[in-house]
């Protein structure tokens, strides 16, 4: 009966904990929300006004945190080699090629460069190709969103603290299974806490780029000076040519209809002279006295 009870009381005095840690955690979460900072750092002081406080931040002594993208859209005859030129500047710049789509005609590709040679290597991609067609700069400030998620980390850590003294306190059964099903709900908030300050931290380091190529027919040669002896020269043999070029054609299409006109030409012209050898020639007449 005795153990009853002991262990009835136990368990009051660990749920007791457990909502007294979720009450300290909610109210410390609720005050950094609302204020957009991590946990406040007690004044101290003796009580008298005007001596040994604390000066709280300034709003602008915090270090801007700054997510930077951009987007290309360009032209080129060769699609293939400006991807190649595009993926060399963003490895040489110390960066990687994310995703990436290559065609005869058209190429998408996203590039991921260190934030703070950003502005160099657009530049560099800017200039490949036949020509720019659009270049967007995004800039997107996160400060408040990276000191709120490390104001979270800090106070879940704790509340991960707690839960593991009071496993290390625990006796039954029923109160070690009761605070593990607590401390892994715990760390699992943490772990995705820590996932957002890792994604924050990555997005601040490297910024992205979005390029698109489409490809584009070559632009006509320059056309030549004809001007002068060299010039003239040159569009007689051209137009001669063009000339010798045209006659070929036309004896290349009547060549099948030859082959049978020239023969039978021939026959008609032999039966023709054969006809006029065998006919006797006429007998003069009588001269007249």
């Amino acid at each position: 009966m005795r153990t009853r009870w002991r262990a009835g009381l136990a368990a009051a005095a660990v749920a007791f904990a457990l909502a007294g840690c979720s009450a300290a955690e909610n109210g410390a979460s609720s005050t950094a929300d609302s204020a957009g900072i991590g946990p406040a750092v007690p004044q101290q002081g003796t009580g008298k006004a005007g001596q040994n406080k604390v000066t709280p931040p300034q709003p602008g002594a915090t270090e801007r945190k700054l997510s930077r993208s951009a987007r290309l859209e360009l032209t080129a005859t060769k699609v293939v080699d400006v991807v190649a030129q595009a993926r060399g500047i963003a490895q040489g710049a110390g960066g990687y090629t994310g995703q990436e789509s290559t065609g005869d005609e058209t190429a998408t590709l996203s590039l991921a460069v260190p934030a703070d040679k950003l502005d160099g290597v657009l530049d560099q991609l800017s200039h490949l190709g036949t020509s720019l067609v659009k270049r967007e700069l995004n800039t997107q400030d996160v400060t408040e969103q990276v000191v709120d998620v490390e104001a979270r980390l800090a106070t879940q850590r704790a509340s991960v603290d707690r839960i593991r003294a009071l496993l290390a306190r625990a006796t039954s059964v029923s109160e070690i299974a009761s605070v593990e099903s607590e401390l892994t709900s715990r760390e699992s908030a943490l772990e995705s806490l820590e996932q957002q300050r890792n994604s924050l931290a990555g997005s601040v380091a490297m910024a992205t780029v979005a390029m698109t190529i489409r490809g584009v027919a070559a632009p006509p040669p320059a056309a030549e000076d004809r001007s002068g002896f060299l010039g003239g020269l040159a569009g007689g043999w051209e137009a001669f040519l063009v000339f010798g070029g045209g006659l070929l054609t036309v004896l290349g299409a009547i060549a099948p209809f030859l082959l049978f006109v020239v023969p039978l030409g021939w026959l008609g012209w032999w039966l023709h002279r054969r006809r006029r050898t065998g006919v006797p020639e006429p007998m003069p007449g009588p001269s007249e006295s």
